[in-house]
């Protein structure tokens, strides 16, 4: 019996680590010369995806991936590697992702006619499948964190998408650390969306970046 139960215990903690480890593998390999650090470097693109996170952090404070891709969306945008960017984030009663990233990237620069927003980008399977199916995209510069760009560019091609990553800068060490385990939870949630065809909460009308 206690043999039995060892056995069930190695089951139950393998296969998920298992799974986490393949998961990992297979989107870091799909997605790899995919995402560029250097602005130089980086192929034009009409539009540029950037993904939607909170402005602060719960405990108070800046949050540093939101200014980190706000820097990069700038940055992209006076290199004329993007035309125009659309944001996708959550919009709730609490807080509006896209309303405040467009007025920083207004003070940034960035001429409001060339900002659009999708206010149901709710997780980034939303963002990348309404980027193609409501904002008519062919191909897109997604912008966010290399984690997050390698699973959207991964999310992309399976949906029909072309996409490529710009990076923001990363958080390391003990700060970026919850973020980072969240992310290979999350790289596991791709194949259960996958597999079950999971589709955006809304998509709504369809929208012409122009």
């Amino acid at each position: 019996m206690k043999k039995k139960l060892r056995s069930l215990v190695l089951v139950l903690i393998i296969l998920p680590l298992l799974s986490i480890l393949i998961s990992d593998y297979i989107i870091q390999s799909a997605s790899k010369g995919k995402t560029f650090n250097n602005i130089k470097q980086i192929p034009k693109n009409r539009v540029g995806l950037v993904l939607g996170t909170s402005s602060k952090l719960m405990e108070g404070g800046n949050n540093p991936y939101y200014t980190n891709r706000i820097q990069a969306t700038i940055a992209l945008f006076k290199a004329g590697k993007i035309d125009f960017v659309l944001v996708s984030g959550e919009k709730s009663p609490y807080y509006n992702e896209p309303n405040t990233f467009k007025k920083d990237l207004i003070l940034g620069g960035i001429p409001e006619d060339k900002i659009f927003l999708d206010y149901a980008g709710f997780r980034t399977l939303d963002s990348m499948v309404r980027a193609k199916e409501v904002f008519g995209l062919v191909s897109v510069t997604v912008i966010s964190q290399k984690f997050q760009n390698e699973r959207a560019i991964y999310l992309a091609d399976k949906k029909g998408l072309t996409a490529i990553g710009f990076n923001a800068t990363d958080l390391e060490g003990s700060e970026g650390f919850k973020v980072q385990v969240r992310e290979y939870l999350a790289r596991v949630k791709v194949f259960i969306d996958l597999l079950l065809n999971t589709q955006p909460k809304f998509y709504g009308d369809k929208i012409q970046i122009k």
